[in-house]
């Protein structure tokens, strides 16, 4: 069953076979694959130009456990894991995006002339976070071969205000290539390659004002790049791009009211002057790891190693030194002390004399000052106690504290 659908400036044919669903741009420039299939199927996609599968969350849920209650709509939150069969990740041309559990997945990639004619199976498994029941089908990838491939110009255009998975949309990327048409103006235009900036090095977005991360988007066509395109390259744009300033782009308004395009960051390649450098570096190879067989582990016939002189080594002769030393210093200090009457003999029988009567003096003098018996000066104790009360003086009021000397030597 095939219908044909207007979108844009194309003819857009829908192939829906029995369990198949296959979008197919088929409008002479505009060529691109998009295919919307969950089954054991196999799609065909073609080198050079972008392929899309779109695992929907919808087909899965018959294949999970009914929902609790009869006449309720499953909203059960579905992950997929997709890999190449045998091994645990993906074909390096082919990359998948699943924002949230409650989105669909999608598949998408450009294959090289390099896959031709290999077939890819990839293997889709999907996870039902409610139930924790598993699906999981088969996709082969059959990669044919294009006459126009590769394409000579080539164009890759940084959209600021899209998500990867809102420009994998078919109905977005059909009005982005519309509009490349018509300022292009070429026979053949493909879209070749959709890369998220954040695989690129770009920052993830701040989640205010509803920012998105950005796109790149890499389109072929056959005929030289149109005077709007070339606009970029002239000085007074390139002054402006290094001042961190918008350029003046002619046909940046039949984009404007869907896409915002960086043109500082457009590249234009032309695949016919570009001068292949060919290096001494070996080639990277497919990054599978060879059949090399079993593991043998070393045989048990293997002579033990004697560890006592590396023992002693690590051991014993750091203590050896450590006791030297302390030998040493032990001697120093116990056995080469004087002593007070060693001293007391090098000392000269005046100076002697003098340190005694020193002393004698000192202990007379302590011994006196604990006998003193007179009291204090009345500005030296408390007016009042703890208690708030009047401390009564010391003398009585017809003491004579006038004749009362100073010091004891006063009279």
């Amino acid at each position: 069953m095939a219908q044909l659908v207007e979108h844009g400036a194309c003819n857009v044919s829908v192939v829906v076979p029995a369990n198949n669903l296959c979008v197919l741009f088929l409008c002479a420039p505009v060529i691109t694959i998009l295919s919307r299939s969950h089954a054991d199927r196999n799609v065909y996609p073609s080198a050079g130009v972008l392929f899309v599968h779109v695992l929907e969350r919808e087909h899965f849920k018959g294949e999970f456990p009914p929902y609790p209650k009869p006449g309720d709509s499953s909203n059960d939150p579905i992950t997929f894991n997709t890999n190449l069969m045998g091994y645990p990740d993906r074909p390096g041309w082919l990359r998948y995006i699943q924002r949230t559990s409650h989105s669909d997945g999608v598949l998408y990639g450009s294959p090289t002339a390099e896959h031709v004619g290999k077939a890819t199976i990839i293997e889709i498994t999907a996870y039902n976070r409610r139930t924790f029941e598993t699906a999981r089908h088969n996709l082969v990838i059959n990669i044919m071969s294009t006459e126009d491939y590769p394409l000579p110009y080539q164009a890759e255009f940084f959209i600021k205000n899209m998500n990867v998975e809102e420009m994998l949309a078919s109905e977005v990327l059909g009005d982005f290539l519309g509009a490349v048409k018509n300022v292009w103006q070429p026979e053949r235009l493909n879209a070749i390659n959709i890369t998220s900036a954040l695989d690129r090095g770009g920052r993830v977005p701040l989640p205010i004002n509803n920012l998105k991360e950005g796109v790149y988007v890499m389109v072929g066509a056959d005929v030289q790049f149109s005077s709007c395109l070339r606009e970029v390259e002239n000085p007074h744009n390139q002054l402006r791009c290094s001042q961190e300033m918008e350029p003046v782009i002619s046909c940046d308004k039949k984009f404007r009211a869907q896409f915002d395009i960086d043109w500082c960051k457009i590249n234009l390649v032309d695949i016919t002057k570009v001068v292949t450098i060919h290096s001494n570096r070996p080639d990277p190879g497919t990054g599978v790891l060879p059949d090399i067989g079993e593991y043998n582990p070393p045989s048990e016939s293997l002579k033990s190693r004697d560890f006592f002189a590396d023992f002693l080594i690590t051991l014993a002769v750091p203590s050896a030194v450590a006791m030297v030393l302390f030998t040493i210093l032990g001697y120093s200090m116990c056995c080469r002390r004087e002593g007070v009457d060693k001293r007391n003999m090098q000392t000269p029988d005046i100076q002697l004399v003098h340190h005694s009567s020193i002393q004698k003096s000192t202990k007379e003098l302590r011994s006196m000052s604990k006998n003193r018996e007179i009291s204090w000066p009345l500005s030296t104790l408390p007016v009042f106690s703890q208690s708030g009360e009047v401390v009564p003086p010391i003398h009585p009021d017809n003491y004579e504290t006038t004749s009362m000397p100073l010091m004891q030597t006063q009279t």
